[in-house]
């Protein structure tokens, strides 16, 4: 069995070894994304004003009022940063195809509704603008597409499976003083022999010790990347309410026009989320998204509340409404809903390094991302040196 699992956890090792290579350096630069993007782009992303900050409603209204070919999709007001507004083309009337737009991103102070700038995510030719958003798509799907996703959804769900069976491989042989021959394992050996036994502990003690950290980020990268996998598991465990099953609930054209403005879809929200809030017994402290989905026709807004498990995230308390009738629809609530949910949740924030907007946690996160390359590079050169000594030994 010790012999099986080590030719699977060896060659499962290299198969994936490249590709995580690759997420750990890019995802070590995306656990500082906002810090960066403002680095690189300042004259996007500081705001200076000081006045009060406007309306959702009303961000919405002057992006599209400013760009009658677009037309607003979702953005979210996060503290000391531009409002980024998502936008998709309209059908040109006369074409009867959508506009060509070479953005699909605008940014917006939120005080005052000036537009500081425009990009199309992650289109690389647009310069330094798109840097971190191009990043990313190395990061999500290696620059190819759905193909890339499926590819590296397919790579952390082996990830999870190679991390778990390979606990096996750092057992002593046998069980006489076992935890006293264990303990071994977990230590890098100082001053060590050679330089592959520094790389062979190194690849042990630092992947039992970081372990949970590992498994975490390769089940959630199997939440982005294969949701369908995600889900189904998760519905078997837990009460979960999946966001896939909402999403495939499209009945409604992607032109379909609402019959509620943006400034009556943020009143009827608000007042919605009070109730709700009495409710669940939680309280909201701002406004911070607005979107509307078409195809499902409905308003999406989301608040910063005392559930939230990461500051400023994507993860706040929610609802939908109907378009035309403000009725309620669903509810999110980032935990204490639904248990699947609130795990969900917490991988998410997990994965992008946003636990209450941490720096120390970003920074681990940043150091995880190096370690797993070093993990990866370890592995290869183990594989490397065993292989030459194998085929010396044949010789």
């Amino acid at each position: 069995m010790r012999l099986i699992i080590l030719l699977i956890h060896r060659w499962a090792g290299l198969a994936i070894s490249v590709f995580l290579i690759i997420v750990g350096l890019t995802g070590s630069l995306l656990a500082f994304n906002d810090d960066l993007e403002k680095l690189i782009n300042p004259d996007v992303f500081t705001i200076t004003s000081d006045q009060p900050l406007m309306s959702l409603a009303s961000i919405a209204n002057i992006v599209e009022k400013s760009h009658p070919e677009v037309r607003v999709g979702y953005f979210m007001r996060r503290d000391g940063q531009p409002t980024i507004v998502r936008v998709r083309p309209k059908i040109n009337k006369l074409t009867g195809n959508p506009y060509q737009l070479n953005f699909d991103q605008i940014f917006i102070d939120p005080s005052n509704g000036k537009e500081l700038g425009k990009r199309k995510w992650g289109d690389i030719s647009q310069g330094k603008i798109n840097l971190m958003p191009f990043i990313y798509k190395i990061h999500f799907s290696l620059l190819l597409g759905d193909w890339g996703i499926l590819l590296l959804g397919v790579v952390a769900l082996i990830w999870v499976f190679d991390s778990i069976y390979s606990i096996f491989l750092t057992f002593p042989k046998h069980i006489n003083n076992f935890f006293t021959k264990w303990k071994k394992a977990w230590i890098i050996k100082i001053p060590f022999s050679s330089f592959f036994r520094f790389n062979f502990d190194l690849h042990r003690a630092a992947g039992l010790w970081f372990l949970p950290l590992l498994l975490i980020f390769a089940w959630s990268s199997v939440m982005f990347n294969l949701p369908n996998v995600y889900d189904w598991t998760t519905r078997n465990i837990f009460d979960y309410d999946s966001y896939l099953d909402l999403a495939n609930k499209k009945t409604f054209s992607p032109e379909y026009a609402p019959k509620l403005s943006w400034v009556e879809a943020e009143n009827q929200s608000s007042e919605l989320m009070k109730v709700i809030a009495k409710k669940y017994s939680f309280q909201v402290i701002k406004p911070i998204g607005l979107a509307y989905v078409a195809e499902n026709n409905v308003y999406s807004y989301t608040v910063e509340s005392n559930l939230d498990i990461s500051l400023n995230s994507w993860d706040g308390a929610g609802i939908w409404i109907d378009g035309d009738t403000g009725k309620l629809r669903n509810i999110f609530l980032p935990k204490g809903q639904h248990d699947g949910n609130t795990i969900s949740n917490w991988l998410r924030a997990l994965h992008f390094g946003n636990i209450n907007n941490s720096l120390a946690y970003r920074a681990l996160v940043g150091l995880l991302g190096v370690l797993i390359t070093l993990l990866s590079f370890s592995g290869i050169y183990i594989w490397y040196k065993k292989n030459k000594a194998r085929k010396f030994s044949d010789t």
